[in-house]
């Protein structure tokens, strides 16, 4: 019986889960766990429309490009702003994951934000049938998050999860594996880099790329005041001159420039608290809230959300794989935790 089972897998292709982010796109395979981790970037020919480039390889591409090649974002905010470049590109890592071509059609599993509408959900089970896949399975950010940072979802006990990605931030409290309460709000990584830029611009009249921002938000961004204030060297180019020039800025100018963003996830987090049940508040009070996303790295997020509202913050030990290792732990369990799957509409 095993080996036919085994043999019926190997027919379909081995069942798929993917964190579709802003940033980034992670793909988890059943039995084999993480084996895909790239940006969400591809770069297309404009004079004929053909993909050049996928993920890392498009991602260098960023800014540095000839007029006819575009390096584009297909997700925004979480949510599909170009359709037929989605489906392009999750046909391109479906295919890099599948290497047999024939007959490879997978069951896959889709991460997306939960504040999203009815329709844009269709359009990613569209896009993902669409690239190839037998059946597409909805999860929701927080949940998938929740279940991969460990927490005991199905227990009627409040869990806490703030999910921090590019696009999105969701907060979320989960018990007996659904959410209860949950705020969505299309702020988080891309914000923050955002706000770099228009602070530079603004302060020295000197125009920063998407990728310098990122680096100075990795290097010395925070969100509460850090014991020694590291400063970073800043290049782009001077807007009155035209040309390169050099900067120097410290962390607590970046913290400034970066207050609104970093403000608006604190504000959900609290609006999310205030809205929850008295029972599952009092649960959220002894277990803490749990940070996950890429924007649980930022410098003293904890600790300003400690000092906010009072409840200890866990970050767990890989934040930024916990949405795609608890969709990979739905795949793994697929019976058991059917139930936190919002089905095909097939």
């Amino acid at each position: 019986m095993a080996n036919s089972k085994q043999g019926r897998f190997q027919l379909f292709g081995r069942d798929m889960a993917v964190d579709l982010g802003t940033a980034n796109t992670l793909v988890y395979v059943r039995g084999r766990g993480i084996v895909l981790d790239e940006p969400s970037v591809v770069a297309i020919n404009t004079r004929n429309g053909a993909v050049l480039a996928v993920g890392s390889e498009a991602k260098r591409m960023i800014g540095r490009t000839p007029g006819h090649i575009i390096a584009i974002r297909p997700l925004k905010d979480g949510v599909i702003a170009d359709f037929d470049v989605t489906e392009q590109m999750l046909r391109h890592f479906i295919r890099a994951v599948h290497k047999r071509r024939f007959l490879t059609k997978p069951r896959v599993i889709v991460c997306v934000p939960s504040g999203i509408t009815g329709v844009e959900q269709r359009a990613v089970e569209e896009a993902t049938v669409q690239a190839g896949a037998r059946a597409a399975y909805i999860i929701e950010e927080p949940v998938a998050a929740a279940i991969g940072a460990g927490l005991p979802v199905h227990e009627p006990a409040g869990n806490m999860v703030v999910d921090i990605g590019g696009g999105t931030t969701e907060v979320a409290i989960i018990s007996l594996g659904g959410i209860v309460t949950s705020q969505s709000i299309r702020v988080g990584g891309d914000g923050i880099d955002a706000a770099i830029i228009t602070h530079i611009k603004r302060e020295y009249s000197l125009m920063l790329g998407e990728r310098t921002a990122e680096e100075i938000k990795i290097a010395i961004g925070s969100a509460y005041p850090l014991p020694d204030e590291p400063e970073a060297e800043v290049r782009g180019r001077d807007l009155v001159s035209g040309l390169p020039k050099t900067i120097v800025v410290s962390a607590e100018e970046i913290r400034q420039a970066i207050e609104e963003p970093v403000n608006a996830t604190v504000s959900a987090v609290k609006n999310t608290l205030d809205k929850a049940p008295p029972e599952l508040a009092a649960d959220v009070m002894d277990n803490g809230i749990v940070l996950t996303g890429g924007g649980a790295l930022l410098h003293g997020l904890d600790e300003r959300l400690k000092h906010e509202t009072g409840m200890p913050i866990h970050i767990p030990s890989d934040p930024l794989t916990c949405v795609v290792v608890g969709s990979g732990k739905c795949l793994e369990e697929f019976e058991t935790l059917k139930k936190v799957l919002i089905s095909s509409s097939r």
